[in-house]
């Protein structure tokens, strides 16, 4: 069951990343959905599950870009797996230090990423520091607010329920 939500998850933020494309990323301020999927899975799942979903996610969605297949695989999965080693071993649960692990996560993979187009001499990025870094602002806020809104949820779906079970007294 957790697996079919992961992949729900992942698919869902491909879908996101498509259809929104050009009103997430606006001037420095860029967003990886699918990225910010990876790190929340490997917070909540840990570095097995991490590093599945950032394999199946980057190799989907380079399959799906015009780039090299298994760059963005690669650089998930990494990611994926230290961020659910991070998850394991630290106490990660209020919004200030998921905060930091979305942001590290990003540009973590920003460096490997870019790291491995240009140590194959595919492609040259010049000095990306003002968009890694709104990348990587965007993903932590997108990520803490995911947080967020999973954590509140239940309790709002129980208020909910009380709600209605009082109404029909």
């Amino acid at each position: 069951m957790k697996a079919a939500g992961v992949i729900l998850a992942i698919v869902g933020a491909l879908g996101l990343q498509t259809a929104l494309g050009r009103f997430v990323s606006r001037g420095t301020v860029a967003v990886d959905l699918v990225l910010v999927v990876v790190l929340y899975v490997a917070l909540t799942s840990g570095p097995v599950t991490g590093l599945l979903s950032g394999a199946a996610a980057g190799l989907v969605q380079d399959a799906l870009s015009s780039g090299v297949i298994g760059i963005g695989g690669l650089a998930k999965t990494l990611v994926g797996f230290l961020t659910g080693i991070i998850g394991t071993q630290f106490i990660v649960a209020q919004p200030f230090p998921r905060f930091v692990v979305f942001f590290a996560g990003t540009v973590v993979h920003a460096i490997v990423f870019m790291g491995l187009y240009v140590l194959l001499e595919l492609r040259q990025f010049g000095t990306p520091y003002g968009a890694v870094a709104g990348q990587a602002f965007g993903n932590a806020v997108v990520g803490v607010l995911a947080f967020q809104v999973v954590e509140l949820l239940p309790g709002v779906l129980e208020r909910r329920r009380g709600q209605r079970a009082r109404i029909r007294r």
